[in-house]
């Protein structure tokens, strides 16, 4: 991968958000298998201090506990960031062209994982480490073969701290409860106060009788979101939880959802519901 100052990229930036338990970090990782799969250059970010993207996506978890963060290897003392008043990281980043390859790690053919890390205690803080994340992303230039994705924790804090500035997509993760679809707004409306346009819902483990209408209140769609893809439940993936690429291959309504988000992702699709059974 070619990194450095950002100008005129043109590869995809994506920030997976939505409530907890929604299945983030699974549709992260088939994400980053599928678009690897069509010969895109994958930078999986797992952005979530509970660190769980590394086996999703296949590494061990032997390998994965043993994986040293990015905040680990700076120390949040982030030596090459211009400290702001109050200590923490600035806005300034010096990144080399092999920095990104040489703090994150193999993670299957075309991926590579760079986990955050940071506090994993309920209420811990997290603003070095988002700082130094936005720092490396705002600086960080990808080629049009070039996909960034970007896990994020529960709730809307990488907004709050434009993480995803800059971003080409937000994919928006819910399913059918009431708190998870009032989440999943707040979110479309943080993304496009941070301009970014394409907004995708995806409304995962569907039943039969899930569709793309009146999930979020609007007949036909969603006001707040560019399309809406519905994800059908598929038990395989809570059988073999958290890995996923034993189902990366199959022909199932399921990844054939996925492979339609990929495609909305890119711009190249309309929405998509599976069919009623």
């Amino acid at each position: 991968m070619i990194y450095g100052i950002r100008s005129g990229e043109k590869g995809i930036r994506v920030v997976i958000t939505g409530k907890g338990g929604v299945g983030k970090t699974t549709l992260a990782a088939l994400i980053s298998h599928l678009f690897a799969r069509e010969g895109k250059r994958v930078l999986a970010i797992d952005g979530d201090p509970q660190q769980n993207l590394a086996v999703a996506l296949g590494i061990p978890k032997s390998k994965a506990e043993s994986i040293v963060t990015v905040s680990e290897q700076y120390g949040c003392s982030c030596e090459r960031t211009v400290k702001g008043d109050n200590g923490s990281p600035g806005g300034f980043f010096m990144l080399n062209p092999d920095d990104v390859d040489r703090i994150s790690i193999p993670a299957g053919n075309n991926i590579r994982l760079l986990v955050m890390g940071g506090a994993k205690e309920a209420g811990g803080c997290l603003c070095p480490e988002y700082s130094l994340l936005a720092a490396i992303l705002r600086h960080m230039n990808i080629l049009e073969d070039e996909v960034i994705i970007l896990d994020t924790p529960a709730g809307l804090e990488h907004f709050g701290r434009s993480v995803a500035e800059g971003f080409t997509c937000a994919v928006v993760i819910t399913d059918r409860s009431y708190n998870a679809i009032s989440v999943a707004r707040k979110s479309a409306a943080l993304a496009h106060h941070l301009g970014i346009e394409n907004v995708v819902l995806a409304i995962n483990r569907a039943d039969g009788e899930t569709r793309n209408i009146n999930v979020c209140g609007r007949e036909g769609g969603v006001a707040e979101f560019s399309q809406t893809i519905v994800i059908p439940f598929e038990p395989e993936a809570s059988r073999i939880e958290p890995e996923v690429i034993p189902l990366v291959n199959s022909n199932s309504a399921f990844i054939k959802s996925i492979e339609i988000l990929v495609a909305a992702i890119s711009g190249r699709c309309e929405s998509w519901s599976p069919p009623v059974r």
